[in-house]
This record gives C-alpha cells, sequence and structure tokens, in this order.
C-alpha cells in the first residue's frame, strides 16, 4: 500500500500560491520603470550657453525671431515653415557638424522659439543653441537650478 499523508487526494488546496502574484507584480515594477524613463526622456537635448555673459560664436545657420512676428534665416528674411525647413535641410546636407543659433527677442512667444526648435530638430541638426547678451555688471543675472540628468 502506498504511503498517505493524512489528507484526502480529492481535497481542496486551502494554502495560498504568493508565486504568480509576484510574478505580476514584477512586470508591472518593469513596465512602470521603462514609461517613467521614456517619459522623463521626451525634453530635447539642448547645446545651451555655459555662462551669463555671452560670447560672439561663429554661426553657421541662425534663425532670428522678432517681437514683431517676423522670421529671418542666415539674415534673410522667411515667409514660412516650409522655407525654414527646406533652408535648414540645404545646410545640412552641407555640413554634416551643422550648429544652429536660434535669436529670439524677449518678447517673442514661447511656443514661436518651440515650434522653430522642433522645425530644427525635424531637418536633422541636433546641435541648437540660444544666442544670449552679455549681462552689464551692477545687474543681477537670473539664475536657476540645473536639471537633474539620470
Amino acid at each position: 500500500m502506498a504511503a498517505s499523508s493524512g489528507e484526502d487526494e480529492d481535497g481542496l488546496i486551502s494554502g495560498i500560491n504568493v508565486t504568480p502574484l509576484v510574478d505580476v507584480i514584477l512586470v508591472l515594477l518593469v513596465i512602470f520603470m521603462v514609461t517613467a524613463r521614456i517619459i522623463h526622456n521626451q525634453g530635447m537635448p539642448m547645446d545651451l550657453p555655459k555662462a551669463a555673459k555671452g560670447e560672439s560664436v561663429q554661426t553657421i545657420f541662425s534663425v532670428e525671431l522678432t517681437a514683431d512676428k517676423k522670421t529671418f534665416v542666415d539674415s534673410e528674411a522667411v515667409a514660412n515653415d516650409d522655407a525654414i525647413l527646406a533652408l535648414a535641410r540645404k545646410a545640412i546636407g552641407k555640413t554634416k557638424d551643422l550648429r544652429a543659433v536660434i535669436r529670439a527677442d524677449k518678447k517673442v512667444e514661447h511656443g514661436r522659439v518651440i515650434h522653430v526648435l522642433d522645425l530644427l530638430k525635424r531637418s536633422g541638426i541636433a546641435k541648437i543653441a540660444f544666442a544670449v547678451s552679455p549681462a552689464t555688471e551692477g545687474v543681477e543675472v537670473e539664475k536657476t537650478a540645473p536639471a537633474a540628468t539620470p
């Protein structure tokens, strides 16, 4: 006769198996970690000035945004976004390591600057900077904390 453990083989299992619960929790944890990383990295990398004083930089491709809603590319007036995109693609075709500089008046809307930044990124330009004027002495420059990088 076979040895019996004292329990009926046809009876209910009264213990809780936590292994599937742990597996589901770990999968959810991985999903949250991956999506949090993707959401955090949606910002565009920028080549911003390092000091409060602006210095002249050799500009290869410059976009100027005026307060009266005019746009200039390399000091020539541009009518629409398609022209900016075409000129940027033409310039990136000539120079693979192209640097673009956006010069925007203080009164230009933030959305307009971001739109031009997006156009430059879509054209393939990887290095983008914002032009600044040197701070005059005696004028306190507003400082912001650097963004945390992973």
